[in-house]
């Protein structure tokens, strides 16, 4: 090693690979830390663009409250939280939008009355939703996919109308295929403890009542989501370098030597902060055992539409956060009232608009053009809500590739992979840790504290 500092080398500059660096920096400042991103631009899905001269967030917008880590995470970088001005979600339904019952966990209402009234279910939905207060809880232990979970306990209807539409989103879409376990454990876990659906999100919500003040459903910085990757690209300074793409990785004199167009770079350990098929490709000739795993996680491609209406336009909208639908009954596969859920000034009185198209089964829908793809979410907005045919202005924003799938088995997937990892090479990002940002910042934790020891080992060792 010689006079060469400790370095770690972090691969990809989304929100997962700035907080690994931030935490190592902070953590150990001796450690020299390399970010190599392959774009020109940091930040991964946490982007802004102009829309009518107002910055809107083209990626995530906000993070889940429930999950502490990314608020921590700005309050730690001295940015500003904000909370959603409006609550309650609405479902798409062929006679029009109803809303979620307001005592729901998970979507499942924990008030028999609320169920009994689930205006989204026929009177036979809601009569086998019902079952699940009888019915006997699953007997083996073990992993299954989040729909037959749901079919399982509440059947079909329930999980087709209700159910599947507000929890596949984030997973991008179909629960027929989801790892229960990888998506909402929490759901297994009510199960065996309360022997029904019903029953466990009623406990939830009454735990919930006495445990004080709540967490929003939702949390953002302000001036919105990329506000978070902008500030820690920042702290990253000359110690994050684009348009580095790294085309190998091999071992040489007891170090870890990265291959870019530019010349290599020489650490000590490596944080993988990529997708799944970037990291396979990276890993093949030093890993070969964690190939076949890493090919297991598919990815799915997603799009978001944003759409900002004439002044005026947003004052006969309904409350609300916005809606989510049904798989294959409309264009979009949710609905965000962003200038209900976030209001800022510069809004002023137009209506601003995001929803999400693509995701498992519907990403054919990224394939049209763009004036296609604006069309057919303008008119459908039209007709469910007060809100012109045509918006003012529209920008469509493809992400291909950016959502992995937790599919059967995803835990125990993950656990091979890292098990069969070489010394001082760390994998963490949304197809591992969790698919929203707060996982991605918890993951990216983990892992910068992990090859902080690894490195810091390593160093005792070549001392001693």
């Amino acid at each position: 090693m010689g006079d060469a500092p400790t370095r770690v080398a972090v691969v990809g500059a989304g929100v997962t690979g700035l907080t690994a660096a931030f935490r190592l920096q902070v953590a150990d400042p001796s450690i020299d830390v390399v970010v190599l991103e392959a774009s020109q631009r940091p930040g991964g899905t946490l982007r802004t663009v102009e829309v009518a001269g107002i910055p809107l967030d083209a990626g995530p917008d906000s993070f889940l409250g429930r999950k502490p880590w990314a608020t921590e995470l700005c309050h730690e970088l001295g940015l500003e939280t904000t909370r959603p001005a409006a609550t309650g979600t609405w479902l798409w339904t062929h006679t029009g939008l109803v809303p979620y019952p307001v005592g729901t966990a998970f979507g499942i209402p924990g008030d028999l009355g609320d169920l009994f009234h689930w205006r989204c279910l026929s009177g036979r939905g809601r009569r086998r939703a019902l079952l699940d207060l009888v019915i006997r809880k699953r007997r083996e232990d073990g992993d299954e996919t989040l729909g037959g979970l749901l079919r399982r306990r509440l059947g079909d209807e329930a999980t087709d109308r209700a159910l599947a539409p507000l929890l596949s989103g984030l997973f991008g879409g179909d629960v027929d295929t989801l790892s229960a376990d990888a998506t909402f454990p929490e759901l297994h876990r009510w199960e065996r403890a309360q022997g029904s659906l019903i029953r466990g999100a009623q406990a939830a919500l009454r735990d919930a009542k006495g445990g004080g003040p709540q967490p929003p459903m939702f949390v953002r910085p302000r001036d919105g989501a990329a506000r978070l990757t902008d500030e820690l690209a920042g702290r990253a300074d000359d110690r994050l370098r684009l348009g580095s793409r790294v085309e190998a990785i091999a071992r040489e004199d007891d170090r870890w030597v990265l291959r870019t167009a530019s010349g290599s770079v020489h650490a000590d350990a490596v944080v993988l902060a990529v997708g799944p098929a970037t990291t396979r490709r990276l890993l093949e000739p030093v890993a070969r055992d964690v190939s076949a795993d890493l090919a297991e996680i598919p990815v799915v491609s997603v799009g978001v539409v944003l759409l900002v209406y004439r002044e005026g336009s947003a004052e006969q909208l309904p409350g609300g956060t916005g809606f989510v639908v049904p798989r294959g009954e409309a264009p979009m596969a949710a609905c965000g009232l962003v200038s209900e859920t976030w209001p800022e000034p510069a809004f002023g009185s137009r209506a601003v608009v995001r929803c999400t198209v693509g995701g498992a089964g519907e990403e054919d829908m990224l394939d049209a053009d763009d004036a296609d793809i604006v069309r057919a979410c303008t008119s459908h907005l039209a007709a469910l809500l007060p809100l012109p045919q045509e918006a003012d202005a529209a920008v469509v924003i493809r992400w291909p590739g950016a959502v992995p799938r937790y599919l059967l088995g995803h835990l125990e997937r993950v656990a091979r992979i890292r098990e069969h990892l070489p010394p001082g090479i760390f994998v963490t990002g949304q197809a591992y840790d969790g698919i929203d940002v707060a996982g991605c910042v918890r993951g990216a934790t983990e892992a910068a504290e992990a090859a902080r020891h690894f490195v810091d080992a390593t160093r005792k060792e070549r001392t001693a």
